[in-house]
C-alpha cells in the first residue's frame, strides 16, 4: 500500500470519525441503555462488545486494548446477564438514530446523506471481505445493516473505526507497547491530558508512573519532569501511526482518491454539525 493512500484513509477515518464517535457520548446513549438496566460505564463495554456476542470479560480487555481490566469486569460479563444481546444492539442503533437526527436535523433526509452512505458503505463492506486479524471488527462485520441512509452512514463509518482500530492496536503491539504504555505515549504528544486518558481509562496513580518508567526506560520519553516524547520516542509513535494507515488503507482502495474525496465533502457538514451540537470538546474535522 502507497503513502499517497495511506494518507487519503487517515484523511478520510478523521473527517467522518464524529459520526460513529458520537455514540459514546450523547445522552442519548445513556438514557436507551439505562431502559434496558445497563447503567454507567458499562454502557460503554457493553454496546461496543456486544457485537462479538456474550464474550468474556478476558476478550473485551484484549480487543479495547487499553482499559483497566478491573474496570471491564466491572460491565462484563454482567451486562449479558442484564439484557440480551439483541437488545443491547437494538438500543445502541436507537440511540444513534435519536442523536444524528437532533444534531443533524433536516441533513438527515438530504441527497447528500443518501450518497455518502453510499460512498461509506461501498469501502465498509469491501473491508468485510478481509477480517483477518480483526476481531472487533469482524463482530461488527456480521450485524445487518440498517436502512435508513443515516443510519448506514453511520453504521459503516462504525465498521472502517473498528476495521482502522484493530489496526492500530496490532502496530502498538507490534511497537512493544502495553495498552497502558501506548497511552503514556499518547499523552507524551500533549494531544490528550495524561490526567484524561489515566482517569478516563481507570489506571491508578502507582499504575501510570511504573507505565511512564518502563516507557522512559526505552528511551522514548525526553528527560525532565513533563511528559514529553524523546526524538526516537516521537519517531516510534510515527511508525505506529504510519503502519496504522497503511493496513486501514485497504479498505478505501475501491473508492480511489478522488471516491473518498467526495465522501468526505459529503460527510464533512455532517461531522461539523455534530461537534457544533456540543457533543465533543474538539474542532470539527476539516481534513
Amino acid at each position: 500500500m502507497n503513502d499517497d493512500a495511506a494518507v487519503v484513509a487517515r484523511k478520510t477515518w478523521r473527517t467522518l470519525e464524529p459520526i460513529h464517535g458520537l455514540i459514546y457520548f450523547v445522552p442519548e446513549a445513556a438514557e436507551h441503555y439505562s431502559a434496558i438496566g445497563i447503567v454507567g460505564r458499562a454502557g460503554y463495554f457493553a454496546s461496543r462488545a456486544a457485537a462479538m456476542g456474550a464474550v468474556t470479560a478476558e476478550v473485551v480487555i484484549a480487543t479495547f486494548f487499553n482499559f483497566n481490566p478491573k474496570l471491564v469486569r466491572a460491565a462484563i460479563p454482567a451486562a449479558w446477564e442484564t439484557a440480551s444481546i439483541d437488545k443491547i444492539l437494538e438500543a445502541r442503533l436507537e440511540a444513534a438514530d435519536a442523536a444524528l437526527r437532533r444534531a443533524l436535523g433536516d441533513l438527515v433526509d438530504g441527497p447528500e446523506m443518501a450518497r455518502a452512505a453510499d460512498l461509506a458503505r461501498a469501502a465498509a463492506e469491501a473491508a468485510v471481505d478481509e477480517i483477518e486479524g480483526r476481531p472487533l471488527f469482524a463482530g461488527h462485520a456480521r450485524l445487518p445493516w440498517p436502512d435508513a441512509p443515516h443510519l448506514v452512514l453511520w453504521h459503516a463509518q462504525t465498521l472502517l473505526r473498528e476495521y482502522r482500530g484493530d489496526g492500530h492496536i496490532a502496530a502498538l503491539t507490534a511497537g512493544g507497547l502495553s495498552g497502558i504504555e501506548a497511552l503514556v505515549l499518547h499523552a507524551a504528544t500533549g494531544e490528550v491530558s495524561a490526567s484524561v486518558l489515566k482517569a478516563s481509562r481507570a489506571w491508578s496513580d502507582d499504575e501510570w508512573e511504573a507505565a511512564v518508567e518502563s516507557v522512559r526506560a526505552r528511551g522514548w520519553l525526553a528527560d525532565g519532569d513533563d511528559l514529553q516524547l524523546s526524538p526516537s520516542g516521537a519517531s516510534h509513535r510515527q511508525s505506529i501511526e504510519d503502519t496504522t494507515d497503511r493496513l486501514a488503507a485497504r479498505a478505501y482502495r475501491g473508492l480511489g482518491e478522488d471516491g473518498c474525496a467526495e465522501l468526505r465533502a459529503l460527510a464533512r457538514p455532517f461531522s461539523k454539525a455534530i461537534v457544533s451540537s456540543g457533543t465533543f470538546g474538539f474542532a470539527a474535522a476539516d481534513s
